[in-house]
């Protein structure tokens, strides 16, 4: 069915990344006069988006559960939603998105281009599950008309493993809004022992894999040495680990971490703190939380993680230590205690600097429109 204008799906599997992550890309898209359909579970950050004009799809997907009947249901949703709406070019994120919808897509003879948003806890598991998912990522991805990394660990490990069979690109992942995300002024801060509170974060899921049991950690014993010390967290536990719900309200009723749930808005957090913590050892792409603070002008705590020490250069705009390994992130955090609150400032300006160069989203979304040009113009 022919159509005035070109129809660009995205499909993804939560409402933060399409307005955090995506939102200045569907603004290119629109802005070049192609319609868009959006296929993402519904979430409160679509009522952000009420001026947007765009196709709406509200798909049932088990992010993390590996139930074939369910996976397969999400596969066959794809398939029927493509066939009503006959999409141009389909822009896959996230792992089921892009293994069922590229799928879909392929038995539709539909162009799509796929963004490797990190392999995720499958880099955890071994054995047939591993092999099996891997397998999945590879038939599906290697019909690709491009595919977009987000770090270069990811796009090596994918070659290795046969996923790539044409074009692919390497991107700064999801790039950072740099208007959304100004240098914010620098709070008073003292050396944790005396003199104003410094303020530590920690942003994303409440999972192990994100690091939070190091965190905790290190909250616990920086805490006991320096305790004009805070440390926060935001995010939503995941269901699979609802045990941290407990485990947080006694951190909190204990004074060793405040947690504040999940968060429409970091921004007022990250004016509050001196540093971001991310603690991940999970399989990141790029990891938006670090790009986000070194924009917002914070000192970035990371980990050796592909997707994480790529922001950050050390002893300059934050500090790398070994995933995992709590005595170095405790002693990343005392180093940090001990610099002069002006040289926090600075290494903040450092990062912003930094993304300015390196993580401009406009160098993302000019990647996608330069890619969905190519496709249409072959059509």
């Amino acid at each position: 069915m022919s159509k005035e204008k070109p129809l660009i799906a995205l499909l993804t599997n939560n409402d933060d990344d399409v307005f955090c992550f995506r939102k200045e890309l569907i603004d290119g898209i629109l802005a070049e006069g192609y319609e868009m359909l959006i296929s993402c579970p519904y979430g409160e950050k679509f009522e952000l988006m009420k001026e947007y004009t765009y196709r709406y799809d509200d798909p049932v997907i088990d992010r993390r559960g590996t139930s074939v009947v369910k996976d397969f249901g999400l596969l066959l949703h794809y398939f029927r939603l493509f066939g009503k709406h006959r999409p141009d070019v389909i822009l896959t994120y996230t792992a089921k998105p892009g293994v069922y919808g590229s799928i879909a897509a392929k038995l539709r003879g539909i162009p799509y281009i796929n963004n490797v948003t990190g392999f995720g806890s499958v880099l955890s598991k071994t054995g047939l599950m591993r092999r099996i998912i891997m397998g999945l990522f590879r038939f599906a991805y290697r019909g690709a008309e491009c595919i977009m990394f987000q770090n270069a660990v990811n796009m090596k490990l994918a070659q290795e493993i046969g996923m790539v069979k044409g074009e692919h690109r390497l991107i700064p992942g999801s790039g950072v809004a740099l208007d959304r995300y100004p240098v914010q002024p620098y709070p008073d801060g003292g050396n944790g022992m005396e003199g104003e509170i410094v303020r530590f974060n920690y942003f994303g899921r409440i999972m192990h894999e994100k690091g939070v049991d190091d965190y905790i950690e290190c909250a616990r014993r920086i805490r006991k040495k320096y305790p004009r010390t805070e440390f926060h967290m935001c995010g939503f536990i995941e269901p699979t680990e609802s045990h941290y719900e407990s485990d947080l309200k006694k951190l909190g009723d204990e004074g060793i971490v405040i947690y504040h749930g999940s968060q429409k808005d970091v921004k007022p957090f990250i004016a509050n703190a001196h540093a971001i913590i991310h603690p991940s050892t999970y399989g990141e792409g790029m990891s938006n939380v670090l790009l986000e603070n070194a924009s917002s002008g914070r000192p970035l705590i990371t980990t050796d993680n592909p997707g994480c020490r790529e922001t950050v250069e050390e002893g300059k705009n934050g500090f790398i230590y070994t995933g995992g390994n709590g005595e170095e992130l405790i002693a990343a955090v005392e180093k940090f205690l001990a610099m002069p609150n002006d040289e926090r400032r600075r290494m903040g300006l450092e990062g912003r600097a930094k993304v300015e160069r390196e993580f401009d989203r406009q160098t993302v979304v000019r990647a996608y429109l330069e890619q969905i040009g190519k496709i249409l113009n072959q059509r």
